[in-house]
């Protein structure tokens, strides 16, 4: 097993990555009352398992339509139902959007209640759990509502990604190969050369790349909780990502995987890039299953939710730009050119 600290001005986290979810009692206050929140998804494998503990239970609906204020209502209610109290201690079990949930939700209760993660899916664990952003969205435009707050602990059991389906693991490894390009080579060449390990999910391998990722996002959010400037090198590939989920209505991890595409060949126009170095990132994408194109983009609709992107200052959007792989910057691009690359 092991353990990286995120510390930051809103709060430290505990990330313990091949820690066993059996063990989740070791990070709770052992007199503090407990409440999960998980999806249908999760607790129709993990139920059982989850109930040992005896914490109350908050089951909501699965996918990114429910990333709601009408859910936070819901489970704002049920915690008046339970007598949820400034000492309880909230846990979110499950994918990206039962972190995004749980975080917001446990933000914002009796102006904040301590919280940590059990994140389900690789790009949860990647992704996701880490950073202490926690926010729903708006009318399909991604998480224009939030929160900044540091969860106490992440918990990566990798038993618990033996039942995902492979399509939700390439979704993971998209946001793995994100964090490889705007920040460390070796990671990226060791998932080049270790491919057959990462996809079959032999331990080591994967142990390697998920922690190697996690200490990615962990060392920029460090600089930057706030996203001032550093951290939107995180953001590389979602500004049009985010768009194609909303009007293509893509699965996260597949959107990011041909948004990073189309940011590399933004920074080959733009001259950062070499167009060899864009050519390593979209092999390395579709070896590892992902799309890196769609045969026809609605071009009009994507630049018109790019504009409501959170990122957009007037006519342009502050995004990563490649300077090499394992090298980044942050830059304003106007959103004119982003229409040229699509």
């Amino acid at each position: 097993m092991k353990k990286i600290q995120l510390t930051t001005n809103t709060g430290s986290t505990q990330i313990a990555i091949g820690e066993d979810v059996s063990n989740l009692k070791d990070y709770l206050d052992a007199s503090a009352q407990v409440v999960i929140i998980s999806d249908k998804n999760v607790l129709n494998y993990h139920r059982v398992k989850l109930e040992e503990f005896g914490f109350q239970i908050i089951e909501i609906e699965t996918g990114e339509n429910v990333k709601t204020l009408r859910t936070v209502e819901n489970i704002y209610e049920q915690f008046l139902e339970l007598g949820v109290e400034r000492s309880t201690f909230i846990v979110g079990v499950g994918g990206g959007v039962v972190c995004d949930i749980t975080g917001f939700v446990a933000s914002t209760y009796l102006r904040g209640l301590k919280f940590g993660f059990v994140p389900t899916t690789l790009l949860a664990q990647v992704d996701a759990s880490i950073g202490g952003k926690n926010g729903v969205n708006l009318n399909g435009y991604k998480n224009l509502i939030g929160t900044i707050r540091q969860p106490n602990f992440v918990l990566c059991d990798l038993e618990l990604l033996k039942t995902l389906p492979k399509e939700d693991l390439k979704c993971g490894f998209a946001e793995i190969v994100k964090h490889a390009v705007i920040a460390d080579a070796n990671l990226f060449s060791y998932l080049e050369s270790n491919l057959e390990d990462i996809i079959c999910m032999k331990r080591i391998a994967l142990e390697k790349v998920i922690g190697d990722a996690i200490s990615v996002k962990v060392n920029i959010v460090q600089k930057d909780e706030l996203e001032q400037n550093e951290r939107v090198k995180l953001n590389f590939g979602h500004t049009i990502a985010h768009a194609l989920e909303k009007v293509h209505k893509l699965p996260h991890g597949e959107a990011v995987a041909i948004g990073s595409v189309y940011d590399a060949k933004l920074c080959v126009k733009k001259g950062t890039l070499k167009e060899e170095d864009k050519d390593r990132i979209e092999n390395l994408l579709k070896k590892l299953g992902l799309p890196t194109q769609l045969d026809y983009i609605k071009k009009d609709a994507i630049i018109g939710a790019i504009s409501k992107d959170k990122k957009k200052k007037g006519t342009d959007v502050k995004m990563a730009l490649l300077e090499g792989i394992g090298k980044s910057v942050v830059k304003e691009v106007p959103i004119e050119e982003i229409g040229e690359i699509l």
